[in-house]
């Protein structure tokens, strides 16, 4: 026999973490994929791709058990290929590239977490690559670490991605655990 109404168990999300990897906000992406490497067993499924202007895999970098958490920034600067042309990040380009080359990665069970400033530094923002994005997953949630006020000053496209996907200010770790306590089934 089986019963009928038996309560389904959740089937756990799988995890996408897009992050930006630049000098501007390195520590904040470092610090938050270690976080996700330490929540592994959460989800059924984690990838997580980092850039500067070009887009490249990095799940095998933060995988766990890796040797020396602190080095993880550099790892990834030397081991992906996250910069082409320039050391400035460039949100449109690496998120055009992201939806060109990984869409795979991102499916209805997907949660997706963008990890970045969005300081496009003049160049194009790529609105349609992040609407491809949102399209496919289940949710995307944009971490920012500026503050609120500083979205959509300078060259920041906060404000314009914010019409697309939720942005939270994520500026400090209270701020980070009370956000993953609202959003991630942990």
């Amino acid at each position: 026999m089986r019963p009928v109404l038996r309560r389904r168990r959740p089937a756990r999300p799988e995890l996408v973490l897009l992050c930006d990897v630049s000098g501007s906000v390195a520590g904040f992406a470092n610090f938050t994929m270690l976080l996700v490497q330490a929540l592994h067993d959460q989800f059924s499924k984690v990838r997580v791709f980092a850039f500067v202007n070009r887009v490249d895999e990095v799940t095998d970098l933060i995988a766990r058990g890796t040797a020396d958490p602190e080095g993880l920034g550099s790892r990834i600067i030397s081991g992906a290929a996250v910069t082409g042309y320039h050391g400035s990040s460039d949100y449109g380009s690496s998120l055009g590239e992201f939806a060109e080359r990984y869409t795979e990665a991102v499916t209805p069970r997907s949660t997706v977490f963008v990890l970045g400033d969005a300081r496009t530094n003049m160049s194009d923002p790529n609105v349609p690559a992040l609407r491809t994005i949102a399209s496919r997953a289940r949710q995307v949630y944009w971490l920012n670490p500026e503050g609120r006020a500083q979205w959509q000053t300078g060259d920041s496209a906060a404000g314009t991605y914010a019409e697309f996907v939720e942005m939270y200010e994520c500026r400090n770790a209270r701020q980070l655990s009370a956000l993953i306590g609202r959003l991630l089934p942990v």
